[in-house]
């Protein structure tokens, strides 16, 4: 019976779990649970040998052992340090600015030279101010036959104003210049035809503009400017130039543009010939947008040049497109820069440019303006070190109607002053021209600078013979030393080479063409030495042309000789 009652119970359990897996089945999945335990490293006991090994070496030395006595003598001294100083610091003794001076010197020739330089503070907002020049000479070159004097005197005022967001200034000047066209040809006229010429020439000009800057503004500048030139043959020119500039925003990015008007119109009383007047005038229309892209040692410009020239004289509209393109390479970080581009502008020339380059021109001008299609040039630059500075740049000019100097006819039935080949006319051609020019310059401290640049031009001309009076080479070299507190000098040196100018002699007959005259290369050296008085007063001494050489700066205009001027300089205020 026992064992019926144990089968019996054992087959119900096994009824029971195998009921009770079924149902578990229905209700819960199967899962696969990982226990991870981290592991803990330990680390064993080492066992270390106590033993000390024992050496069984029969070549063993035994040490012996060493005794000596320190005898202890005392010393006498009578040092006795002394206590620290501080050493005395040379402060830089305080040079007070002067915002006002005036010069004057006299010289040979029967020379003055002096200017006036003023400027006001008004507020901490405002100033005024204003600049007088003056200089002139009694002439005396030997072997002319007319006067060579001349006169140059200039004045000017300004006045302006700094507010929170811009700043303006005004300003207004005169000019009054005279010169002589005292370069005669000789081997055409003697002293009875310079009998009957008055060589005088004057000029005068009055212009007023202003300026405006902006802070953090669309417009950065802008500026305006009239001039009215003309001189005492009835001639006269009027041009106004306005310019701004500003950056427009694109796509987060910002386009520098630049705009200008410029407007020129004029007249002379007669041309050379004396058979009809000369009217000239235009106006053109700029438009410069560029863009900089800079990565890592690279800078980039790239820009166009838009301009419009409407020809009011005869009614003629032109278009002209420019590159403006610059581009600069950090190759050995100050040291070395490489640098390019190609750029292209109209150049709007004037009588006001010309008489200034060359005073000794004829008031029978045709004004034109140049078309500079491109301009490349290549080169590099950088610093030797903190005072060494270098530049070496190659250039290629393509220029439509480029204006040249050349020498007037000399006219055997002259009845104009200017008629006897003793002035100078304007020619215009297509000229390319190539160059290679390099600059060095040396600033130590302030108290010493150098600089030297030179450069060589190779020309080639369309219809003219010659580009007249454009140098092969040209060349210069200054210095400046502090020599002392109280002592300055200085020199200076020019170097031109040789030009190429023409003159025909117009007469009852018709004469060929003439050769081209090679006018020779010359060298000027200046120098000029100061002393200091006090803060306010200075004298100093000048020296030009010191070689005394009679050299021709254009075509029978000798140049004065050597020349010594002495004066002196006071700074104040007021």
């Amino acid at each position: 019976m026992k064992i019926r009652y144990i089968y019996l119970m054992i087959f119900s359990l096994s009824l029971t779990l195998s009921f009770a897996q079924e149902r578990t089945k229905d209700t819960i999945d199967d899962q696969v649970v990982n226990v991870v335990k981290p592991y803990t490293p330990t680390i064993s006991d080492a066992f270390k040998i106590k033993d000390t090994p024992i050496l069984n070496d029969s070549n063993t030395i035994k040490k012996k052992q060493v005794k000596y006595n320190i005898f202890s003598i005392p010393v006498a001294s009578t040092f006795t340090p002394a206590k620290g100083k501080a050493a005395n610091v040379d402060k830089a003794k305080f040079v007070k600015l002067y915002d006002n001076y005036a010069s004057l010197g006299v010289g040979t020739y029967t020379t003055i030279l002096g200017e006036i330089y003023l400027n006001h503070e008004l507020s901490n907002t405002e100033n005024v101010g204003g600049y007088f020049s003056h200089h002139s000479s009694q002439g005396g070159i030997e072997g002319l036959l007319l006067d060579d004097n001349f006169s140059k005197t200039g004045l000017n005022a300004h006045y302006s104003q700094k507010l929170r967001d811009f700043a303006w200034k005004i300003d207004a000047g005169f000019d009054l210049l005279t010169f002589n066209w005292y370069g005669l040809p000789q081997n055409f006229f003697g002293q009875t035809e310079a009998n009957v010429i008055d060589p005088s020439h004057s000029f005068n000009s009055f212009n007023v503009g202003g300026k405006l800057k902006f802070d953090d503004a669309i417009i950065n500048d802008g500026s305006v400017r009239f001039r009215r030139f003309g001189d005492n043959q009835d001639s006269g020119e009027n041009r106004f130039i306005a310019k701004t500039s500003f950056d427009i925003p694109v796509q987060g990015e910002e386009i520098n543009t630049e705009f200008y008007i410029d407007y020129i119109g004029g007249s002379f009383d007669s041309d050379y010939n004396g058979t009809a007047e000369i009217n000239y005038g235009n106006v053109t229309f700029g438009l410069s947008p560029s863009y900089q892209l800079k990565q890592d040692d690279l800078t980039v410009n790239l820009g166009v040049r838009l301009v419009y020239l409407n020809d009011t004289e005869f009614n003629d509209n032109k278009f002209f497109i420019y590159p403006n393109i610059e581009a600069s390479y950090r190759l050995v970080d100050e040291i070395l820069i490489a640098y390019g581009g190609v750029k292209g502008e109209l150049q709007q020339n004037s009588y006001y440019d010309f008489a200034n380059e060359n005073p000794f021109v004829s008031p029978t001008l045709f004004i034109a303006p140049t078309d500079q299609r491109y301009n490349g040039f290549i080169g590099l630059k950088g610093k030797l070190s903190n005072n060494v500075s270098y530049n070496v740049k190659g250039n290629y000019f393509s220029e439509e109607g480029k204006a040249l100097y050349k020498a007037n006819d000399a006219q055997t039935f002259a009845t104009q002053d200017y008629q006897f080949g003793n002035s100078f006319g304007v020619v215009y051609d297509d000229v390319t021209t190539f160059s290679v020019a390099g600059e060095l310059n040396i600033d130590v401290n302030r108290n010493f600078t150098l600089g030297l640049k030179g450069e060589y031009f190779n020309y080639t001309t369309d219809t003219q013979a010659e580009a007249w009076n454009l140098p092969d080479v040209t060349g210069s070299i200054f210095m400046d030393v502090q020599i002392s507190e109280k002592w300055y000098a200085g020199a200076s040196a020019f170097y031109v080479g040789e030009r190429k100018d023409q003159q025909l002699l117009v007469g009852a007959l018709v004469f060929p063409d003439p050769s081209p005259i090679t006018l020779e290369s010359y060298f000027d050296a200046n120098a000029h030495l100061g002393y200091k008085i006090n803060d306010q007063l200075s004298v100093f001494a000048k020296v030009n042309n010191m070689l005394n050489q009679d050299y021709e700066r254009y075509l029978n205009f000798p140049v004065q000789g050597i020349q010594a001027i002495a004066g002196a300089t006071y700074q104040f205020d007021f």
